[in-house]
């Protein structure tokens, strides 16, 4: 028994040990290979990209490590959690600023994220105003009002059987249409500014919000839809106190998809006509002038805020559907 268990026992610390000495290798070989660039472009040889493979193998040893971990405590394991994806992003990072330097790759073709990082410290007033003018306006009051009508009309789906077989069918019908081909047309009806976006967000978050709002609203088991007969409960406190509550791991799940479609609409829709500002129109400029640091500026920031927006209704999730199954896993 001691023979067998000792093995394991002493397999322990060797994870912590493993760790430290994939990080001290990602991180050596990163100096060297930034070393080895001498802070030019071009002209690298062998042992470069020697120490851009070391660097690679160590820092994918690193993030399957901490990956592989299993801490007790539910702080530690935050932690792990948030680090894997952390480290994943910082190494394809550095990768991309190192093969884009040692390969000389003109700026026009890709920048290198140090020229994207200084770019964006050289335009915050442009980039705010873009932002500000798609995201805070268009693409907010879009998704609330897109979401909010999806729901809605799932609401009146779940009660009518005759909207059920009538108006998912043209849902479906809607959520087809392409964006290329709406936007123009929405910018016809309602303008060159952002209302006319908004619109387009409207039509693209209306449909996967009607679906997991039906599908939400049909979890609730027979079982307890008969509990609710029994206790002569109305059809609005059936809604109340047991669908609704079933439905919340569905609304936020469209919630969150439409969070990342409203942004992508809504920048497609700024190519079509827009007022000289938004993410669309700037991209859509810029890359004309083939200024592409910029253009990637714009795109870190859209994805930046998408990003946010996603993991803030994901944390608004957790707070709300704290009873369901997959939450309570989550934090044991």
């Amino acid at each position: 028994m001691s023979a067998v268990a000792s093995p394991m026992l002493r397999r322990g610390p060797a994870a912590p040990m493993s760790i430290l000495a994939s990080a001290a290798v990602a991180l050596g070989a990163a100096a060297l290979a930034f070393g080895l660039l001498g802070g030019g472009r071009g002209g690298v040889g062998l042992f470069f990209w020697l120490a851009v493979l070391v660097f690679w193998l160590g820092a994918w040893r690193l993030t399957g490590g901490i990956a592989a971990l299993s801490p007790k405590g539910a702080a530690a394991r935050r932690t792990a959690d948030l680090a894997v994806p952390v480290l994943f992003g910082l190494t394809c990072i550095v990768l991309w600023e190192l093969v884009v330097r040692g390969l000389d790759v003109p700026i026009v073709l890709l920048p290198a994220p140090s020229q994207i990082a200084a770019r964006i410290a050289a335009s915050t007033g442009i980039l705010w105003a873009d932002f500000r003018q798609t995201y805070l306006k268009a693409v907010l009051a879009g998704w609330a009002l897109g979401c909010g009508l999806g729901f809605l009309a799932g609401v009146a789906v779940d009660r009518s059987p005759f909207l059920k077989r009538g108006l998912m069918p043209v849902g479906n019908l809607v959520s087809a249409l392409p964006v290329i081909g709406i936007a123009p047309i929405m910018v016809m009806w309602f303008g060159f500014d952002w209302p006319s976006k908004a619109a387009v967000v409207v039509v693209m978050t209306f449909f996967p919000m009607l679906v997991n709002t039906v599908a939400g609203l049909e979890a609730a088991g027979a079982m307890e839809r008969d509990l609710m007969r029994t206790y002569a409960a109305s059809p609005g406190q059936t809604l109340l106190k047991l669908k609704l509550p079933a439905a919340m791991p569905f609304l936020f799940n469209a919630l969150k998809i439409n969070s990342t479609l409203a942004l992508i609409g809504a920048i497609v829709a700024e190519f079509f006509g827009t007022p000289i500002v938004g993410m669309g129109f700037r991209i859509s400029a810029e890359i004309g002038r083939l200024n592409t640091d910029m253009v990637w500026a714009e795109i870190a920031v859209a994805a930046l805020a998408g990003s946010l927006s996603y993991g803030l209704l994901a944390l608004l999730e957790r707070a709300a559907t704290f009873w369901h199954p997959s939450t309570r896993a989550g934090r044991a």
